[in-house]
């Protein structure tokens, strides 16, 4: 794909503009430059992420989806999973990382290969490709390592590295000192192997990325690009990714398509406007109208369904996002609980709270043992007044019971308690 008119972002701001005014562009080695690369033609470029776990998690997408940016604006990808670095680890300010073992690193790193491919194309003249740190640094012995690339380190300039800084006085091993170095020659090697002009990641890479950008230069190579996206943060000071139940996850088993779909759903609507431009493919003319309907009706979320259902359908493609919407409504009464998968019921469940039964007692017990209501007094009351709900229907009798046949896909109730607060009951044999 080439850089016409046609596919820059929303056809009227060149894609550095639209990278500005989307936030996606902190720090740059230099912002003319970086226009000329990305303005002027097609471009190779490198982003990277290391198997410090067996799935990337929503933090994850700022990158995942400036690299898919890139390529539909004309750019050649070239995604990094290192399997080299993800064994040694970036430095962390709190404490040493601890150091998994090869051959998990090893499977981690198909199953995050697998998890990137289908956010890019990889056919057509800027066709995306995927590569392995482990394939260069591999190879090379320690001496090699040494004399071709350390020799170009000065220690004071790798000292004063804010990470390594923050170190110092609680003690930093030689291996995770090291890694800037490691990360500094994947950046040549692309450059040397596949003609690759550009790096980006995070905020916090920064000193690694320029620690690259100047070892090319100091190899006589160059010249190379770089900037940095910003950290994704939340206005209520909690981590962005992060809920009671744990990280959000891109893998459908670690997270299920339901719980990603409700993680976007229930966003600030203090950071909703910011998540629309880092994380939506929708033109600035939308964006802004999404914007607009927010302030005006915060209360219709039409801004985070809208990001919902996009990134929903991103990862886990359209079936999965048709029937997390499915689900949000049945739940609430707006739907057929009918005919949403036993996946997609179960993992809604599971959110809500999900209780286990061996056997079924009456409604009032039910609505007492799912924490819907505290005693069997006050069940028995919502009951009488109507406020009781089996499966989207309103229980009458007090001393009403449900049987076997009640059951959804042979195993499931859903309770509800007035409008909006509803658990499940599995029962189990």
């Amino acid at each position: 794909m080439l850089v016409t008119d046609s596919n820059l972002p929303h056809g009227r701001d060149s894609l550095t503009e639209d990278l500005r005014w989307r936030g996606l562009i902190q720090d740059s080695t230099g912002l003319d430059e970086l226009r000329e690369l990305l303005d002027g033609g097609t471009a190779t470029f490198y982003v990277g992420f290391d198997p410090t776990a067996p799935s990337l998690h929503v933090g994850h997408l700022m990158q995942v989806i400036t690299a898919r940016r890139l390529q539909l604006a004309g750019h050649r990808p070239l995604l990094l999973v290192g399997g080299a670095t993800g064994q040694i680890g970036d430095p962390k300010e709190s404490a040493e990382r601890t150091l998994n073992p090869p051959e998990v690193v090893a499977g981690w790193v198909q199953r995050i290969r697998d998890q990137l491919a289908p956010f890019v194309s990889y056919t057509g003249e800027n066709a995306a490709q995927l590569v392995n740190n482990l394939d260069w640094t591999g190879e090379m012995s320690v001496v090699e390592f040494l004399r071709d690339v350390g020799k170009h380190f000065p220690v004071n300039k790798m000292l004063a590295r804010e990470v390594v800084k923050a170190r110092l006085e609680t003690g930093i091993s030689f291996t995770e000192f090291s890694y800037q170095l490691l990360q500094a020659n994947d950046f040549f090697e692309l450059h040397r192997r596949y003609g690759c002009q550009l790096q980006y990641g995070g905020s916090d890479q920064w000193g690694n990325i320029t620690a690259g950008v100047d070892y090319i230069r100091r190899r006589g190579a160059g010249p190379v690009h770089a900037f940095t996206t910003p950290l994704v943060t939340k206005s209520d000071g909690t981590k962005f990714g992060k809920t009671e139940g744990g990280s959000i996850w891109l893998d459908p088993e670690m997270t299920s398509p339901y719980a990603f779909y409700q993680f976007w759903v229930n966003a600030d609507d203090r950071d909703v406007s910011r998540y629309l431009r880092y994380f939506s493919f929708r033109s600035r003319e939308e964006v802004e109208e999404l914007e607009k309907a927010t302030a005006e009706r915060p209360q219709a979320r039409l801004a985070q369904r809208a990001l919902a259902e996009e990134l929903t359908t991103l990862v886990h493609g359209e079936r999965e996002m048709a029937q997390a919407v499915a689900a949000s409504q049945a739940l609430f009464g707006r739907g057929s609980l009918e005919e949403l998968s036993p996946e997609t019921l179960r993992a809604a469940l599971t959110e809500a709270g999900l209780v286990h039964l061996a056997e079924l007692p009456d409604v009032a017990g039910l609505l007492k043992e799912s924490g819907l209501v505290p005693s069997m007094k006050e069940a028995r009351r919502v009951i009488a007044e109507g406020g009781a709900y089996v499966n989207n229907n309103r229980i009458a009798a007090v001393d009403a019971t449900v049987s076997p046949a009640d059951l959804l896909h042979g195993r499931y109730l859903v309770l509800r308690r007035g409008k909006r607060s509803f658990a499940g009951v599995e029962l189990r044999k």
